[in-house]
């Protein structure tokens, strides 16, 4: 179902990226999408998403409601097509794609670096600093502690991987023998 998802996303998320692009409002789509991905998540309008007996038309009242001036007049059609194509539970999807699409557009990579031990500022920043001298984007970091990986860093950039953790050695010096 995942798949089907992003494939009904991309498209929706592809438009208002082009849209936001254009009117040169790509913050702005970003918390209005956020915002519309948090409303679908909530459980208690989740329910109420998914009845088939709630009509449409008191949906889409409902949630413009509770969205009130936090969306504006483009963000309020979009929320009115989405329900009325029955595609609003794609929204977490579309933010994703969406948030991609931004970043690229504003040569920004989001790391991931995973430290044996807390990393402090400094080490961020001495990161950071290396990774955009390496891809030519600014850096958003986010750091997690995992004392699993004895020592070293764990970096994941995209698509891109790189292993300097004690863990990651050993593992592969154990490829490398067969063990």
């Amino acid at each position: 179902m995942a798949g089907d998802t992003s494939t009904i996303a991309r498209p929706y998320a592809e438009a208002v990226f082009a849209r936001a692009s254009k009117s040169d409002k790509l913050d702005s789509w970003a918390e209005q999408l956020r915002l519309l991905a948090e409303l679908v998540s909530d459980t208690s309008l989740h329910r109420i998403i998914t009845d088939p007996l709630f009509g449409r038309a008191k949906l889409t009242d409902l949630l413009l409601e509770i969205c009130g001036d936090k969306l504006d007049d483009e963000g309020r059609n979009l929320l009115k097509l989405l329900v009325q194509n029955d595609r609003l539970l794609v929204v977490p999807e579309m933010v994703e794609v969406y948030q991609k699409l931004k970043d690229e557009s504003q040569q920004v990579l989001k790391v991931h670096v995973t430290s044996a031990y807390a990393l402090k500022p400094a080490q961020e920043k001495n990161i950071a600093d290396a990774l955009k001298a390496r891809f030519g984007r600014e850096i958003i970091i986010t750091s997690e502690k995992d004392p699993e990986l004895i020592g070293g860093v764990h970096i994941r950039a995209g698509d891109t991987v790189i292993d300097g953790s004690v863990k990651g050695r050993l593992q592969q010096l154990a490829n490398e023998l067969g063990i």
